[in-house]
């Protein structure tokens, strides 16, 4: 019976989608089922959120100097966002376009494998990207630390003051934070151009082959940060449904993002690196603050700690908002209960996302890093399998953008580098890594099933699944 209705309810809510009536909480929608208005995300504020979900500048990159020194640090800050962050922008801007409903990558797993698929995926990315906000208030108080000495009980006050504090900002709606990410971004770049422009006649190249003491290089620590400092470039696809003209707007704010992030990180770093002394060891979190000062002196150094914590404020409030949408997005899939489903602001959805932040933010940095990465490796890599999938298996799909490469062998093989770099981040994680990601696991496993019976059982008030996005028509869902 529970299956019957939902075959029903699928073209019905398709017809109000078509119809401009309601489906997310009351609000007026469009021909895609998202809302209309003055509110949507345009291309300025999607580059910047997609700024601030990825990167933020070199702020937080010090400890890959530290890992492995100037040079490899400079190479991989080089090389890693194109070989890493091309491929999975290319997936998100394919995707994103072809299915642009809020919740971004648990529609695309959950249209290719069902429920289950997208369900795991969702709690996978979800838990990374709450683990991973976890980390910005604590860097937060790693610079502030630079200028005013704070440990023991205040530092852990001001962290978990400041996870409250930022949180309520979310509470405010999505365009305020798109249009404040731009504010931010704009504002932490400043000192970072300043200290580059500065640097160039100080630039000596040979202090970029400077090596780490004992020349024993941590790989671990150096994949895990620059990892760290460069993915969730498709988080931005979970808010896809409050984008304007998402079927344009996401490859055009990808592409720009892509160089955006690139130069924030290379040209501040070659003039760190290239214009002090400082031996690998000296680069702990918040050094880049003290490379300035040495570059420009104690204003530039009190500048780029400002920037340091605007930008790690702008990483908090974009990938907070992300994990709400996501949690929106698996609402209206029918894969968490409809209270999840609340427009305009998730405030539900912000304020679970919230809890669960401050509930890991007393973890080591370096345990956050590790953690957040594991699992998002393990949903991308599903995320790149239902790429190739619909690739394959649905190429009737309407896909305003598409990928410009045209074989499922050459597609593959575009996602098969970057792929490589997830299983190497998965292989070098420690045990308790391993353990923490099989225990979230099991209990994303444990989720979906408990979902199943709350609905089965009318527990739970649930939106009825939804398809048919982007003006195709609603083919029959999956019972959850």
């Amino acid at each position: 019976m529970e299956q019957q209705n939902q075959v029903i309810e699928a073209p019905l809510l398709q017809q109000q989608r078509e119809d401009g009536t309601s489906v997310q909480g009351g609000g007026e929608a469009d021909s895609h089922g998202h809302r209309r208005g003055s509110n949507k995300l345009t291309f300025l504020p999607l580059v910047f959120l997609i700024y601030f979900e990825v990167a933020g500048g070199a702020y937080g990159a010090e400890l890959a100097v530290k890992a492995a020194g100037p040079l490899f640090t400079l190479l991989g800050f080089l090389v890693f966002p194109f070989a890493w962050g091309v491929p999975e922008s290319l997936v998100t801007a394919e995707l994103a376009a072809a299915l642009p409903g809020n919740g971004g990558f648990v529609l695309w797993a959950d249209r290719a494998f069902g429920p289950l698929a997208g369900s795991l995926l969702g709690t996978w990315k979800y838990l990374s990207c709450v683990v991973n906000v976890a980390a910005y208030p604590a860097l937060i108080a790693d610079y502030l630390g630079h200028a005013v000495p704070t440990g023991g009980a205040a530092r852990t006050g001001a962290v978990a003051g400041l996870t409250v504090l930022l949180s309520l900002v979310n509470f405010t709606g999505l365009s305020v934070v798109g249009w404040g990410a731009v504010a931010l971004g704009l504002v932490s770049l400043a000192p970072s151009v300043l200290m580059t422009g500065m640097a160039v006649p100080q630039v000596r190249p040979r202090r970029w082959t400077v090596t780490v003491e004992g020349g024993s290089r941590d790989w671990r620590l150096f994949m895990n940060t620059v990892f760290w400092n460069l993915n969730y470039w498709d988080s931005a696809s979970t808010m896809a449904g409050e984008v304007e003209r998402p079927e344009r707007t996401f490859p055009r704010a990808l592409a720009v993002a892509v160089v955006l992030i690139a130069a924030s990180y290379l040209l501040p770093l070659m003039a760190a690196t290239g214009a002090t002394d400082a031996t690998p060891d000296a680069w702990t979190n918040g050094y880049l603050a003290d490379a300035a000062g040495v570059i420009g002196g104690p204003w530039l150094k009190f500048w780029t700690q400002a920037g340091a914590v605007l930008s790690s404020v702008g990483m908090f409030e974009a990938q907070l908002s992300s994990g709400a949408f996501q949690l929106l997005g698996m609402a209206d899939l029918g894969l968490l209960p409809a209270v999840f489903a609340r427009l305009r602001t998730p405030w539900v959805a912000v304020a679970v996302s919230s809890a669960v932040t401050l509930a890991v933010s007393f973890l080591a940095f370096d345990e956050v890093v590790a953690t957040a990465n594991f699992l998002y490796s393990l949903g991308t890599l599903l995320e790149f399998a239902a790429f190739l999938w619909l690739r394959a298996r649905q190429p009737d799909l309407k896909r305003p953008y598409r990928v410009p490469l045209s074989s499922l062998p050459a597609l593959a093989a575009m996602c098969a580098v970057p792929s490589a770099f997830l299983a190497y981040v998965c292989a070098v994680a420690g045990w308790r890594v391993f353990a923490l990601a099989g225990a979230l696991t099991a209990l994303g496993v444990g989720l979906h099933g408990s979902m199943r019976l709350c609905r089965a059982k009318r527990w739970l008030k649930f939106e009825g699944q939804q398809r048919g996005q982007g003006g195709h028509a609603a083919a029959p869902a999956h019972t959850v």
